[in-house]
């Protein structure tokens, strides 16, 4: 199967949580016998920021113009699958161009469902979604589940909804020794997001002020001089992702915090989630409807309301945070691995609507 994709970055990882999660999947795709094409515009911040530049089971194509788009004509319209995404830049245009001219499914992937939604509840203009709403689509897919798909067809007009959760490559994430630089007793790893200060305030910030004797690392991009850094918080600006192993298994528990549109609407494991726990580490989180379909919490994932919970999860013996960490990992190799969602995506496209008649 070929599939093109145009999205909003897979050879950036800086400061956005897209790049990861389509290098895995490319991979898996292309070990899974399948031709992937990714299609991004070569913008300054990530062109600034690039950390990859030939993709592993794929191809990678940037452009500076859209008429070079145009140019490619059936290298990139003659697939079985034509994918848009969620802040692709030029969105709107890739969507005139698959429906005019395109042969295969044509296909609209949100990784940001959530936010979407909240921001056309808020009034705002969502630049990356067609002015008619997603109809036109044969598959419109999220990466959050549950309500967000009864939401994405009566909002949006889609046709057909799925969930296409996260994932995670074990090829990239997966036990290593610990590093130094990254040596803590609680980890946060995460872009800076306004959203999601207050709860990383009441599960990283404050058990850091009262645990001053513990270790507490933070690793992620945009972080604001004014954020309430703590004496006995170290701070490592970008983690780049070859990175996250080392820093997640370089210390006892690390913590998951999910943006508050996610939170709320639930459903919606981060891909930050699965990595750590690949790489073997025990998480503490806060939690969300839908959670206990993705790890079960007290057995594969420690929750916290309160500093208080984050400091009893630190308490616990070594022997308990490994057993937490080995169950976790085993249920996300099993379940939540790139390849498990390579497949299931291939077998999304099948199902999806024929394809639609060749362009003249």
């Amino acid at each position: 199967m070929k599939i093109v994709v145009w999205g909003l970055t897979v050879s950036s990882s800086w400061g956005n949580g897209h790049a990861t999660l389509w290098r895995g999947l490319i991979r898996a795709l292309g070990e899974q016998g399948h031709e992937v094409v990714f299609v991004e515009r070569d913008q300054p911040w990530y062109a600034e920021h690039r950390d990859l530049r030939e993709l592993s089971g794929g191809r990678l194509i940037l452009y500076s113009d859209w008429s070079e788009v145009i140019a490619r004509g059936r290298d990139l319209l003659d697939a079985d699958a034509l994918v848009i995404t969620s802040y692709c830049p030029d969105a709107r245009a890739a969507e005139a161009l698959i429906h005019d001219r395109g042969r295969g499914r044509t296909i609209f992937y949100d990784l940001d469902t959530p936010v979407t939604l909240g921001r056309l509840a808020a009034g705002e203009t969502v630049d990356f979604l067609p002015d008619d709403g997603l109809g036109r689509f044969d598959l419109v897919l999220s990466y959050t589940g549950g309500p967000a798909l009864d939401a994405l067809r009566d909002r949006l007009g889609a046709r057909r909804t799925a969930a296409l959760y996260g994932h995670v490559d074990p090829a990239a994430h997966r036990p290593v020794p610990s590093l130094e630089v990254y040596r803590g007793d609680l980890s946060y790893l995460g872009t800076y997001a306004a959203d999601r200060q207050p709860t990383l305030r009441r599960l990283f910030v404050e058990p850091a002020a009262q645990a001053s004797t513990h270790r507490f690392v933070l690793g992620g991009s945009s972080y604001p001089t004014d954020f309430p850094w703590q004496p006995n918080i170290w701070f490592m600006n970008h983690v780049a992702p070859p990175e996250h192993p080392a820093f997640f298994c370089s210390s006892r528990l690390t913590v998951n915090v999910t943006r508050r549109d996610m939170a709320a609407m639930g459903w919606c494991p981060s891909g930050r989630l699965f990595e750590a726990a690949a790489c073997g580490v025990p998480i503490v989180s806060d939690h969300w409807n839908g959670l206990d379909g993705f790890l079960t919490p007290g057995e594969e994932i420690l929750l916290a309301d309160t500093a208080d919970d984050v400091l009893d999860a630190l308490a616990l013996s070594d022997a308990e945070l490994a057993r937490i960490a080995e169950a976790a990992r085993a249920r996300v190799l099993a379940e939540h691995s790139s390849a498990h969602r390579a497949r299931e995506f291939v077998a999304l496209i099948e199902s999806a609507h024929q394809p639609q008649a060749v362009a003249a």
